[in-house]
């Protein structure tokens, strides 16, 4: 497995870190943002090209694939920035790309390519943990299309969210993996309620419930109940990306950790001259490489068939919440007392890296997962 990055490649990397440093201030990074800097922050990511990456070039977008998207992703984990790029572009815009018709594809992607609109994946609900495919959310046929009845969790950035796409079931029982269907709904239609809320991180989801909402026969993504398998490469293709956020973040902590060891003075020497210390830099030092190894893996399976890529996704992710939560104890731990205080940014990337953890499935859940598809 070559994992050489060409001149293109490098030349992506540099660009995103560039916006990086200049959107996501060092001294400002895991603030929440405003809403004009969300805006702002928005657009320029839309005029760089991130916001319609892995789109076809025919819907305003750059045909990029999954080593790119790591990329971009390891440098917004590096400034705990991206805003909603994960929720619009990653997830709903990709399950949109993948599911939809041609003329849904022009109808919605070039608007969340050039930032007017922004969309959100509404799947998990209530009570279900990590069983994405427990869908208790019913899309009834009537004469004009379907209509929405239920209540989703937990989706992220659904309050800012222009365009939802929806996971309901249109048959079988609610734990059934088929008979998932996948449906466009304009956020301020009637019988949307939002309730925004912040995430451990800073950062924005929302709880969303649907009562009878209509929703025209066009708005169906795909065949009706047959959406479960894409739904599922989306997740893989979400969760390797945030497998290359942690990374970013680790690497992040890891120079300003070290760089805190060099300056800080105790006994008349920089605590980089004590020993101990220098053995959890190395462990860290090492965790990262092995982070940014598992983040490679898991993108260079995303296209492979489903049993492998489920595998190498899942063990990544394990690995990433592991590792991402010792190591941000362990940063907050080398910078003493200076590691709890909100002005110091140690604190707000290991909320990210907590965060990260949880996200579509903890340690435990992923680990479970590569169980299965051994035992299989």
């Amino acid at each position: 497995m070559d994992f050489a990055l060409n001149e293109d490649h490098l030349a992506l990397r540099e660009a995103v870190q560039r916006f990086c440093d200049g959107e996501y201030p060092a001294e400002q990074r895991g603030n929440p943002q405003t809403e004009a800097q969300r805006r702002q922050r928005w657009q320029a990511m839309a005029d760089l090209g991130l916001l319609g990456l892995p789109f076809p070039g025919d819907c305003g977008g750059s045909e990029q694939g999954p080593v790119e998207l790591m990329l971009v992703a390891q440098e917004f984990g590096r400034a705990l920035g991206g805003g909603a790029w994960l929720a619009s572009t990653v997830m709903a815009g990709q399950l949109l790309a993948r599911l939809g018709s041609a003329a849904q594809q022009q109808q919605w992607l070039p608007k969340l390519a050039s930032g007017e609109l922004q969309a959100a994946l509404a799947l998990q609900e209530p009570g279900t943990r990590y069983e994405w495919q427990q869908v208790s959310t019913r899309a009834s046929r009537n004469a004009a299309g379907h209509v929405l009845n239920g209540r989703k969790t937990l989706v992220l950035d659904g309050d800012s969210a222009d365009l939802l796409l929806v996971v309901a079931r249109s048959s079988g029982a609610s734990d059934d993996r088929q008979g998932l269907s996948v449906l466009l709904v304009d956020a301020r239609s009637p019988g949307v309620q939002l309730q925004g809320f912040d995430t451990l991180d800073g950062r924005r989801a929302a709880h969303i419930s649907f009562e009878q909402v209509q929703v025209a026969d066009d708005c169906l993504l795909g065949q009706e109940g047959q959406a479960a398998d894409e739904i599922e490469a989306v997740l893989d293709a979400a969760n390797a990306l945030l497998c290359a956020e942690a990374a970013g973040a680790v690497e992040t902590l890891l120079a300003q950790s070290a760089d805190y060891l060099k300056t800080r003075k105790q006994f008349g020497a920089p605590l980089a001259k004590f020993q101990v210390l220098q053995h959890r830099i190395a462990d860290i030092a090492i965790a990262l490489e092995q982070l940014k190894s598992m983040a490679c893996a898991a993108a260079a399976v995303q296209g492979e068939e489903p049993a492998k890529r489920r595998r190498v996704v899942s063990a990544a992710k394990a690995y990433a919440s592991q590792q991402g939560r010792q190591i941000g104890l362990t940063a907050i731990q080398l910078h003493g007392g200076m590691g709890m205080t909100d002005e110091c940014r140690i604190g707000h990337y290991t909320k990210r890296l907590l965060v990260i953890g949880q996200l579509l499935g903890d340690a435990a859940w992923h680990l479970q997962r590569v169980a299965a598809q051994g035992a299989a």
